[in-house]
């Protein structure tokens, strides 16, 4: 948390260099601004790169191996990752410990797209209202609207 609120305070005072805005909070200038926090925009990316490896637009040769969680039923989307137990302190910090959760919480209508821009699309409708989006403190509650969005407009 400690580097997150560091790179996010670069962010910050850039927003304050907006000289309509420098009185507002962090936030509020954000929004004004339509800026996403840092935070967010590495969840999304980080995201993204699972797509991509989920789809097998990587060479699977070379990219990460993500195992797929074959016996649970697939409550949210059929491309669920198996979330692992560690052992070890530093293993839950690695790329495909902390992606798993929020991956695993896409519904169908997200990561069954055929396109990355559809992807990109469908993650930030489905995101829309998440806090961390505009707040570097909050975290993505996975709890978004669940209900079946049509994709053939993207």
């Amino acid at each position: 948390m400690r580097d997150i609120k560091e790179i996010e305070k670069v962010q910050k005072r850039a927003t304050k260099l907006v000289i309509n805005l420098k009185k507002i909070s962090y936030t509020n200038r954000l929004q004004h601004l339509k800026l996403p926090t840092l935070k967010y925009i590495r969840l999304h990316g980080d995201t993204i790169e699972v797509f991509k490896m989920t789809h097998n637009i990587y060479d699977p040769d070379v990219s990460l191996k993500l195992e797929y969680n074959s016996g649970s039923s697939t409550r949210y989307n059929k491309y669920k990752l198996l979330n692992r137990t560690f052992y070890h302190d530093l293993q839950k910090y690695y790329f495909s410990a902390c992606i798993v959760n929020i991956w695993n919480s896409l519904p169908n209508c997200v990561v069954d797209v055929s396109t990355i821009n559809q992807f990109k699309a469908c993650l930030d409708k489905f995101w829309m209202q998440q806090d961390v989006l505009y707040d570097f403190t909050a975290d993505l509650t996975e709890t978004g609207d669940r209900s079946v969005h049509e994709t053939n407009d993207v």
